[in-house]
């Protein structure tokens, strides 16, 4: 038996005692004390557990380690790439020559394993690192770090973080930051998915220059009509709408695997005559029916209906290597992103993917056998082992190589209603 499994069967035995250990025996003063030692028993063990990460390594017919350690873990594949950058930067290193290198945050990595810091701690500490304008000297740089991790030892992560703000200052007086460092920062992204009334909401940080187009746009096009009642923030969405909405279609965008850069959208035959439910768009965004109505515009070109009973689909046979715009629509109404278990990716990122034998080992190119895979999974099949076929129901399921700790399957992430308990199944 290996010493790791000796090793963890000790420790499952040791949680066990102290999940029966009565903490009512002590005073209720007395109490807090073995709750700190857990705390930092707890904090220990995390960092034990990204040192064993780190050594994690790629083999044949494995996907990337952040996809095997989520789905192993059953954690989210943000959090496993967390993990792992975690590890990098709290671990100590070895050169391509085997000489060993301290962490790339040294005190921050010391106070880590002793159970001085939570994950909350070394958040605020690689955000100060992060936002740093790259103009700061190493010196000062190593100076901030030993004096970050110390006091991430007696104080509460939001105590740091005032601490963390102040050293920025102090470092950058004048707040000058270059091009790079101001690029490193910009991005937008969505927080979270769709609240259950359909709308998002999203984060942007925009460069001056970002900043300074918006600004002229919204002059114009937010600025109040006649009997507008609309607010400020309403009208410059409205104002937004209409900026894309002008640009959806155009010819000069190109395509995007092969399709128009513009909406598709896909419903059932039932919920329109209906007049209620909800339509799906290649990047998994619900649009009411009633929106999807209103919504009459020249990209309607591009919206799929077939049959919610049956789910028919286009038949377009043997064609070319690249699927039709036709046979991708219908993909994307049937399949709604990649179908590899647990993937989230959207339709519009996957490509177009021979569920049971590639065209260039003689596969076709017909409806019935083709799928959705991200570019990721795609590769998997290509390069790693991984198979797919077909199966009666039209879904499709994936088997990895047999050393692979990953499960098989189908993808249900896209079909949240195959999530729900059928009527013959209800109580």
């Amino acid at each position: 038996m290996s010493s790791i499994t000796l090793a963890l069967d000790a420790l499952d035995a040791a949680v066990e005692l102290v999940g029966a250990a009565d903490i009512e025996e002590l005073a209720a003063p007395e109490r807090f004390a073995p709750i700190e030692r857990l705390e930092g028993a707890v904090r220990r063990l995390v960092a034990v557990s990204h040192a064993q990460t780190a050594r994690l390594e790629r083999y044949e017919g494995c996907p990337p380690i952040s996809i095997v350690l989520a789905d192993v873990l059953r954690i989210s594949r943000a959090a496993a790439k967390r993990r792992l950058r975690d590890a990098e930067q709290l671990t100590p290193r070895t050169t391509l020559t085997g000489e060993p290198l301290p962490a790339l945050l040294p005190n921050t990595a010391t106070a880590w394993e002793a159970g001085h810091l939570n994950g909350e701690h070394v958040r605020v500490i690689q955000k100060f690192f992060r936002e740093l304008p790259e103009h700061v000297g190493p010196v000062e740089v190593e100076k901030a770090e030993h004096t970050l991790a110390a006091h991430a030892q007696t104080l509460r992560p939001d105590q740091l973080e005032k601490v963390a703000d102040r050293l920025a200052t102090h470092l950058n007086p004048d707040g000058k930051f270059s091009e790079e460092d101001r690029a490193r920062k910009r991005g937008f992204q969505w927080c979270g998915g769709q609240r259950p009334d359909g709308m998002s909401v999203g984060k942007l940080i925009a460069t001056p220059e970002l900043r300074a187009m918006l600004d002229a746009w919204l002059a114009k096009f937010a600025t109040p009509q006649p009997d507008d009642l609309r607010s400020h923030s309403q009208r410059q969405h409205d104002a937004l709408a209409e900026l894309v909405r002008g640009r959806l279609g155009d010819p000069k965008l190109g395509q995007h695997n092969g399709l128009p850069v513009t909406m598709i959208v896909t419903t059932t035959l039932q919920e329109l005559q209906a007049g209620a439910g909800h339509a799906v768009t290649a990047g998994g965004t619900l649009i009411p029916i009633t929106d999807l109505i209103r919504m009459a515009t020249p990209w309607s070109n591009y919206l799929a209906v077939f049959d919610g009973v049956t789910g028919q689909s286009l038949w377009l046979g043997r064609s070319k290597r690249l699927a039709s715009a036709d046979q991708r629509i219908m993909l994307l109404a049937k399949y709604r992103g990649c179908t590899a278990p647990g993937c989230t990716v959207n339709g519009y990122n996957s490509q177009v993917h021979h569920a049971t034998k590639d065209w260039k080992h003689g596969g076709t190119t017909d409806i019935d056998d083709l799928t959705l895979a991200c570019k990721c999974d795609n590769l998997l099949i290509e390069n790693d082992g991984w198979t797919t076929r077909q199966l009666a129901d039209g879904q499709t399921h994936w088997t990895p190589p047999p050393d692979v700790p990953l499960r098989g399957g189908v993808n249900d992430y896209h079909h949240p209603e195959r999530l729900l308990p059928k009527d013959d199944e209800k109580d």
